[in-house]
Parts: C-alpha cells; structure tokens; sequence
C-alpha cells in the first residue's frame, strides 16, 4: 500500500502568524504541530514530513525535536547547506529530503537542480548516510535529474508533482502525467525509491496513482491541513488514505 507522508508545515505557518516573537513552548502558542502530528499518526499517517527553513519561518529547530519525540518516521526538508546537514546530523530523522529553498516562496516551488550542483549534492548525501540518515532528492520529473540523483548517491527521489496538480487543461494533465510516469520508470530501473508530493489533493491524487506506478510514499501537506480545518485532523487524514488504498474522492472542490 502506498504510505501517507503527512507535511505539518502549514499548522506552524499558523502558529508562527501570532506567535513567531514567542518560543515554541509558550504555553499559548497555537496550533500545535505536535499535536496534530500526534492525532495524525493514530489516525494512520505513516510519517510526519516537516521543512526546517534556513529563515526558519514557519517550523523551529525546537519543533523537529519535539516530531523526532514523536516516534513516528521524519522525514526532514532542508536546503543543501553545510549548517542543515549539521542539524540533521544532530536530530537524526530517519529521513531527509534536499529540497531548493527560496526566501521569497510561500512554500517550495520547483524541483532541486541536482545535475547543476551534482558535487555539493553528493557531499551532503554522503554526509548524511554516513550518519544513518535515507536520503531523498526532491526533483523535477526529469531524466537527466533522475540520472543526476542516481550518480549523487541518493537512494530515493521525490518527484515534484506540482505541475500535474496544477494543470486545468486535460492536455496538460495528460502530458504531465506521462512526464512522471517516465521519471517513475527510471528511477525505480535505477534502483530508486519514487516518493512524490506537492500539490496533491483529495481530487487529483486518484488519476495520479492510477497513472504513475512505483510509488512508495506521497509527502501530502497543504490539502489534509486545509481539509482538517473543517472535518478535523483525524478524518481528513483517514480519507486521505482511503484514497491511497485506490478509492476514489467524494469531496468536492472547494
């Protein structure tokens, strides 16, 4: 069965919209990304995804160590910095995904060059397996970043889907899809993990698996988050994967 990485960025993004001058411990600091992490889990979330930000504006240093707490699989975004491989090194998550990071983006947008930055990519991969840590790459569905994530040493890549979710015309669609689809068959002939995640949501997420084969764990944040604030956290994680397990969305669009 496909597996349910459960992204919590966004509940610290509205923790941070009040409480950004405040430690995470604060007492009233709210939501808690522990706390829904911790109703996720239970619900059936199969790990808890978080991006530690270089400006550090929605998930704090003291937020990943409460998750590592946790219990349950982290997977820990990071920018490819010799100061975020530190961290990891430190906290240890069963996993981390490099990703590109811009200060200007409300959230990651596009896949990370790797072919363009193949020798500081492998450092920092070789760093963290050393370190016992499974490395991702969050890419483009790309063959020559496929190929590139492959030579870097990474055993697992996170297609970037971001492109097919937001394609409205059923020609877009097609071709993006067909695009994954490819990257999917790739990798996984190169011996990779395919994980993949941005912009999936209760609607797309069925066409999507039915369409790209080889998928291990779908990272989901902003659609579940969005869908908890008016069913709870606990059903709308319950639906999520009710989809994984090949069912098809009731939910309408907002």
């Amino acid at each position: 069965m496909l597996k349910l990485g459960l992204n919590i960025d966004h509940v610290a993004t509205l923790r941070q919209a009040r409480y950004r001058d405040y430690a995470v411990e604060y007492p009233l600091a709210e939501p808690s990304p522990l706390a829904v992490a911790r109703l996720a889990v239970a619900a059936g979330a199969h790990a808890i995804t978080a991006h530690l930000r270089e400006d550090r504006r929605h998930i704090q240093d003291a937020d990943v160590d409460l998750l590592k707490q946790l219990g349950a699989p982290l997977n820990l975004e990071m920018a490819v910095t010799d100061a975020m491989v530190a961290v990891a090194l430190t906290v240890r998550p069963r996993d981390v995904c490099l990703v590109p990071e811009n200060r200007r983006e409300v959230t990651t947008e596009g896949g990370l060059n790797v072919s363009g930055q193949l020798e500081r990519v492998t450092g920092a991969v070789r760093s963290l397996s050393a370190g016992g840590v499974t490395v991702s790459l969050f890419i483009d569905p790309d063959e020559g970043q496929v190929r590139a994530a492959k030579a870097a040493g990474a055993p697992c890549v996170e297609l970037h889907t971001g492109a097919y979710a937001n394609a409205l015309a059923p020609a877009d669609r097609d071709r993006q899809l067909a695009a994954l689809r490819a990257a999917a068959e790739l990798a996984r002939g190169l011996g990779l993990q395919v994980n993949a995640g941005h912009g999936l949501n209760y609607q797309n997420l069925p066409l999507f698996i039915r369409s790209v084969p080889h998928l291990d764990t779908l990272n989901i944040g902003h659609a579940v988050i969005a869908r908890a604030l008016t069913v709870g956290i606990e059903r709308a994680v319950r639906e999520m994967l009710g989809l994984l397990r090949g069912g098809e969305s009731q939910i309408p669009l907002p």
